[in-house]
């Protein structure tokens, strides 16, 4: 039943906040879908956050000393844990969030499967490497991988499970301890899964939570870090990286985007439409890699605009726990107030809203509809700043080059989008596109869900990759450990004069070079 909804259990919800480091302050978060309160949240000081660091380095050692096969044990358990339990952890992220339940899924498979796939993956990356050496049989090397010790982790409101749980399994199989900053509207579902994984055999020490304002607890949250991993604005991320930077830490920032998808005139325009609706307003638009430009060839324009602005119209949007709900709400009255004040100065300045653009508390108190805009023009914010809301705007093109230039003239390289009949062609311009991640014939989730491969923005998107070896290996420092044989080394034997051994040497060299030993 569309609109179905249910409230949380109390005793469920007072044994997830225990697992917060406070000194007893609590602050009240509501659920979007009725703006009614949801919980009262433990606030941590600027002490709690030391205490937290504190704990996580006792903790750490130890956890750092067990064989890798042990440490990944907890996080493969979760896989099949967390789908066994998923009504549980669905219900939970939807009253954080104002999400569809759809949308709440993909969350849960996010983090089943890229922790299953850090599991599979671990104890090779995390091995010793041999590496050649200068010298054939007389040089041994080896790169050792070492856990950087405590680690920082930030993440958003936006997609709390999957952008908080995601990062820190890596972190932890990697053999360090984290102190995790979750957003405060959304702290439970990183609450919830601490807790399933402590069941699961997870020492519950090497997985601290703080909650609080960066204003409060930012500053010692760094400070006690060997590194810091950070999800959220531009702005933000570059306040992080500056204070990353005066301790010499390492950082990496998944940032902001405004996100382009090109339609070429060979397009199938049914399953273009499709895929453009999940890519452009799954979770209402709060997706940093959801699409926010849509370029369509000339040659399709008008036939596109008219399916697209019509499938949009038809979606389903409510609150509620039920599947058939293609849109939920936005999370919070400033999501709301920023989204609704980009469509405003749009229009103001002429654009044209084809679908949408109305605020809908018939529905709840952050609804806002799928909205669909026309003649979008570089001097509305919406044109160039990120909406991070259930906002599109349609643009023409007539070729290929000037699809590039446009979906190129931006200050983000996050994520892009290409349709095409011919896949060949759809990546040759994938490869021209300044982007992080590039799906053909697809929105995001290709990209996204290939957790083999690195995912990450260029420009003012961000530094670094979560995903691929990056994604588990920034949790490291990497040490080269090299042992020369006694019978050659790097100086001349046997009494040989300096010059002698320099030729000698170059003949030497030369000859590897051509046996390829070098």
């Amino acid at each position: 039943m569309a609109g179905e909804t249910r409230v949380p259990d109390p005793a469920l919800l007072d044994r997830l906040l225990r697992h917060v480091t406070s000194e007893g302050k609590t602050r009240t978060v509501v659920t979007p879908f009725t703006g009614e309160p949801l919980a009262e949240v433990p606030i941590s000081s600027a002490e709690d956050v030391r205490l937290a660091h504190q704990k996580a380095r006792e903790a750490q050692e130890a956890w750092a000393e067990l064989p890798v096969k042990d440490r990944i044990k907890p996080f493969e358990r979760l896989h099949d844990a967390i789908f066994d339990r998923r009504a549980e952890i669905l219900d939970i992220v939807q009253w954080e969030t104002g999400k569809a339940r759809r949308h709440a899924y993909e969350e849960v498979l996010d983090v089943a499967a890229s922790g299953l796939h850090y599991v599979r993956k671990a104890p090779g990356l995390l091995a010793p490497h041999a590496r050649r050496g200068p010298f054939p049989l007389a040089t041994r090397t080896v790169e050792v991988r070492h856990p950087r010790g405590v680690v920082a982790l930030i993440s958003p409101w936006n997609y709390p499970l999957s952008l908080g749980v995601s990062d820190v399994v890596p972190a932890l199989m990697a053999g360090n301890a984290v102190v995790h900053k979750p957003d405060t509207q959304t702290s439970l579902s990183t609450l919830w899964t601490i807790d399933l994984l402590t069941e699961l055999g997870m020492p519950p020490e090497i997985w601290q939570v703080v909650i609080g304002d960066p204003a409060d607890i930012g500053e010692p949250l760094i400070d006690g870090a060997d590194y810091v991993a950070f999800t959220g604005s531009t702005r933000a991320g570059r306040a992080v990286a500056e204070a990353a930077a005066k301790r010499l830490i390492g950082c990496s920032l998944e940032l902001g985007g405004k996100n382009p998808m090109i339609v070429l005139d060979d397009a199938d325009l049914d399953r273009t439409t499709q895929g453009a609706i999940r890519a452009c307003f799954t979770n209402a638009g709060q997706l940093c890699v959801s699409i926010e430009r849509l370029y369509v060839h000339d040659g399709v324009y008008d036939l596109f605009a008219e399916r697209f602005t019509r499938a949009v119209r038809n979606m389903s949007i409510a609150p509620g726990h039920d599947w058939a709900t293609q849109m939920g709400s936005l999370t919070s009255q400033r999501q709301l107030d920023s989204v609704a004040a980009h469509v405003d100065d749009a229009v103001a300045k002429g654009a044209k809203v084809l679908t949408g653009g109305r605020v809908r508390p018939d529905l709840g108190p952050f609804f806002y509809e799928p909205t669909v805009l026309a003649n979008v023009t570089d001097d509305m914010a919406l044109c160039r700043e990120e909406t991070f809301g259930p906002v599109v705007a349609l643009y023409r093109f007539r070729d290929v080059a000037e699809a590039l230039d446009l979906a190129n003239d931006t200050a983000y390289g996050l994520n892009a989008s290409v349709w095409t009949g011919d896949p060949a062609k759809g990546r040759a311009l994938a490869a021209r596109i300044k982007a992080g991640t590039v799906n053909v014939n697809e929105g995001y989730a290709s990209a996204y869900g290939s957790f083999d491969a690195p995912m990450g923005g260029m420009k003012n998107s961000g530094l670094g990759r979560r995903h691929g070896s990056e994604g588990l290996l920034k949790f490291t420092e990497s040490q080269t450990i090299s042992t020369q044989a006694s019978w050659l080394g790097f100086d001349p034997i046997l009494g040989m004069p300096y010059e002698t051994y320099a030729d000698t040497l170059v003949t030497l060299l030369k000859a590897m070079k051509r046996l390829r030993l070098k």
